[in-house]
């Protein structure tokens, strides 16, 4: 699914589209494209605490989406996120709790 996405991305950005929503991104740059994954980001927060699936399903998309037109942008591959994801898979996380912080 992000290769879809990831490759229409590309292609739009190789060949533009007159009236593309991808491509009205590319041309306002990385700092539109960054602020619109923050934003579907908070709205995918929302719908999960709001336990809405359709919402949940909704802004899940658009955020895979902007995700991908922002590795589309920045030159990274889907297949490079998936490189260090196979990477850490199985490895031990050291994620530990946090003691109590007991004075500021």
């Amino acid at each position: 699914m992000i290769n879809d996405l990831y490759n229409q991305a590309m292609a739009r950005k190789k060949e533009p589209k007159s009236g593309s929503y991808t491509n009205y991104l590319f041309d306002k740059g990385l700092d539109k494209i960054l602020k619109k994954v923050g934003e579907e980001a908070t709205e995918v927060v929302i719908a999960a605490k709001n336990a809405d699936k359709a919402e949940i399903a909704n802004e899940t998309a658009d955020i895979f989406y902007h995700i991908a037109v922002m590795l589309a942008e920045t030159g990274v591959t889907p297949l490079e996120v998936q490189a260090v994801l196979e990477e850490r898979h199985g490895k031990q996380s050291n994620v530990h709790d946090r003691s109590e912080i007991q004075e500021y």
